[in-house]
């Protein structure tokens, strides 16, 4: 039986894992404003510290690291393969955002909102799961939050910061969140890396729960 090609994600991870081979390293470092060392670029992705070879693509993470998820998930290789192929890193200015107050927000919002609004809300806002959330957030150092029934401001990648605010629901009320940016991002990512930008961080909170 032939192997069958998973166009979802072995088919982007080869595209992007070119134009990373193909790239100039000097130029990654400083667009992206990495550690290089001559063979290792230096991030650290949702409070773990990675050495990723140039070209090889060689992923090496600390050894205490809560939870290495680029080692195992390919759509967290895929976003960052795409941000050291594509994106730039600029000033945070000290502004938090929500997904629609990015320019293109406003018209992929309501894939956003399901995909990572309301999982985040359904995953961790039913059942009394507010203290695993919790516990994912302290294994990961995160910073709480006023203003809602738990939140937290998280490190997603280096110093690209995400808020995560969340509000239990009950029996007249469905649980409800809300997500932010640091106003960085979009420089980083687009509308729909920043979908999988959520997408990553509760798979990393589920599986620290």
């Amino acid at each position: 039986m032939p192997n069958v090609v998973n166009h979802k994600e072995e088919v982007p991870f080869s595209h992007y894992l070119s134009l990373y081979q193909q790239g100039d390293p000097a130029e990654i470092q400083k667009r992206c404003n990495l550690p290089f060392d001559g063979t290792f670029f230096d991030i650290t992705l949702m409070g773990t510290r990675y050495r990723i070879s140039f070209p090889d693509f060689w992923i090496l993470p600390e050894e205490d690291s809560p939870y290495p998820i680029l080692t195992d998930f390919m759509p967290a290789k895929i976003l960052v393969l795409r941000y050291l192929t594509q994106g730039t890193h600029t000033p945070f200015l000290g502004k938090f955002l929500t997904y629609r107050e990015f320019p293109w927000g406003e018209v992929y919002f309501q894939n956003f909102f399901g995909r990572c609004m309301q999982r985040f809300a359904f995953s961790f806002g039913t059942g009394g799961k507010l203290p695993a959330l919790k516990k994912a957030m302290e294994t990961l150092k995160a910073t709480p939050l006023p203003n809602s029934d738990l939140g937290y401001e998280i490190s997603f990648l280096n110093d690209l910061k995400m808020q995560f605010l969340l509000w239990e629901g009950d029996e007249e009320f469905p649980p409800s969140s809300q997500i932010l940016f640091s106003d960085h991002f979009s420089s980083a990512f687009s509308a729909e890396d920043m979908a999988f930008v959520g997408d990553i961080a509760i798979a990393v909170f589920k599986k620290l729960s």
